[in-house]
């Protein structure tokens, strides 16, 4: 297992929590059961292998780490909880994709100049300022992800464009590991600060009426004011 690229090994560890449970309450606050949630880490984990779709001249798409990925943002996004919610979401991701753009093109070309490997600099970066901007489980993962597989859109489209060579895969390579972590590190912070947060206001916030129903169901309290 130690022999696994990082993504992948993430993945595994994140299938074990959910097999045995550990995962159910994040789950259930980004209003996804167990058993999707294994389809789609399985998914990820078999179109990893796949091989890429073309989508232009320079741009092409891993299965497992880009379409996949995509497909799973999009759906949290539609199932948020609150207009508030999704507006904040989008601002993460664009936040979130600037950053990252921003750090990419000031960081040192080579990565043996590196203080750290460019997937744990670019995941930490992007699950960091996901959270911070995403605040919300769901909108933080999103933001997580995409912020990473956009830069890639961004960079294929400059190749395209610009009198570049060189072809890029969303979420290929590298990124596959990069668009992991980056989502898991965005959820662990909102899990781990939101659940220090309610420890000091006493609990959950209270359940009001005017609460998206969604969050009227124990453990299905994604609050987008963590």
């Amino acid at each position: 297992m130690l022999g696994l690229p990082i993504g992948l090994l993430a993945l595994v560890i994140v299938t074990i929590l959910i097999l045995s449970g550990i995962a159910q309450r994040v789950l259930d606050r980004m209003k996804m059961d167990d058993r999707t949630a294994l389809v789609l880490v399985l998914a990820m984990l078999v179109g990893g292998l796949l091989p890429d779709l073309p989508l232009a001249r320079t741009l092409s798409i891993n299965v497992g780490g880009g379409f996949i990925p995509i497909a799973i943002c999009l759906y949290l996004f539609v199932t948020a909880g609150t207009h508030k919610e999704r507006w904040r979401t989008v601002l993460a991701v664009v936040a979130t994709t600037g950053v990252v753009y921003f750090v990419s093109a000031y960081l040192p070309s080579d990565p043996a100049t590196m203080l750290l490997d460019p997937i744990y600099t670019f995941s930490l970066i992007a699950g960091i300022t996901a959270y911070l901007f995403g605040r919300s489980r769901r909108g933080a993962f999103i933001a997580g992800v995409l912020g990473i597989v956009l830069n890639d859109v961004v960079y294929g489209i400059l190749l395209l464009m610009g009198p570049f060579t060189g072809k890029t895969v969303i979420g290929g390579a590298g990124i596959f590991d990069a668009v992991v972590l980056a989502g898991l590190i965005a959820v662990l912070l909102a899990e781990l600060i939101g659940e220090t947060r309610e420890k000091l206001r006493g609990g959950p916030a209270p359940i009001t009426a005017d609460r998206p129903q969604g969050l009227k169901m124990p453990g299905g309290n994604d609050d987008d004011e963590k």
